[in-house]
């Protein structure tokens, strides 16, 4: 199984930068796409169409904002957005799919850039995501959950850990989550392949930042520990180039494809 998960920082914008020519010549069995900033009904999707996929949606419910959407050639069983918090809901924040008892789980969490306000409701959706999970993971042990996370989780994982030790994105409290959530039996999936290679996700775009590759690791694939040792392998893709993240591509074993297409 071949998956991605890419902020493409609005679907029409990216489609605009090549983003369907640059999917022509790949073949990933899954897209998880986040900060899709539209409606399915505003965006003409006859690539995904002519490339085999199937789509599912959780928009924003404010226009022009957030949203998830999955894209996928294996067709799912189960599909379901949102998290049950309609705080969170109404901002189009996370996308169930559901293969076989595999669950994939596409998340756009909040990024606390717009003040103090929005920085206490990241830090409470961390909370309450954390709980979400272990949850599901009552009823669904195998789990992906793929996504912007808006946090850069250790020094290596940020290009100047230094100046940004206050900023948010890169916060003790938002760090110490990451730490929270990787030891509760969660794997960082690219950490686990790569455990000692500098590699960013998110450029800003001033001061030639991508140029430079002053980056930020914010977007991940976290697998639980029992499906850690079919990742084959797990690691961004910066020569996308069609928003200011790139994708973050996931190959699973083909024991996992198989569990995953109910065979």
């Amino acid at each position: 199984m071949q998956l991605i998960s890419y902020n493409i920082n609005g679907i029409r914008a990216a489609l605009r930068n090549g983003l369907a020519d640059w999917l022509t010549q790949h073949n990933f069995d899954i897209l998880c796409f986040q900060e899709v900033k539209a409606t399915a009904d505003v965006v003409d999707l006859s690539v995904f169409d002519a490339l085999g996929y199937r789509y599912h949606w959780h928009a924003a419910e404010k226009k022009g904002y957030s949203g998830v959407a999955t894209f996928s050639r294996i067709a799912p069983d189960n599909v379901m957005p949102g998290c049950g918090i309609p705080a969170y809901d109404c901002e189009g924040r996370i996308l169930r799919t559901d293969f076989g008892d595999l669950t994939l789980l596409n998340c756009y969490f909040p990024s606390g850039t717009t003040g103090d306000v929005r920085q206490g409701v990241k830090m409470q959706f961390l909370d309450d995501f954390y709980d979400y999970i272990q949850r599901l993971r009552e009823e669904r042990p195998k789990l992906i959950v793929v996504g912007d996370y808006n946090i850069a989780h250790k020094a290596i994982d940020i290009h100047d850990p230094v100046r940004n030790k206050n900023t948010t994105g890169f916060l003790p409290e938002e760090r110490a989550w990451m730490d929270k959530w990787f030891g509760s039996g969660m794997t960082d999936a690219y950490r686990f392949k790569h455990p000692g290679e500098v590699a960013y996700s998110w450029w800003s775009y001033r001061a030639g930042a991508r140029t430079n590759n002053k980056g930020w690791r914010i977007d991940y694939v976290s697998v639980t520990d029992n499906l850690r040792d079919q990742v084959e392998d797990c690691r961004q893709l910066p020569d996308a180039v069609h928003a200011d993240h790139c994708p973050v591509h996931l190959s699973m074993s083909e024991r996992a494809k198989d569990r995953a297409a109910g065979q």
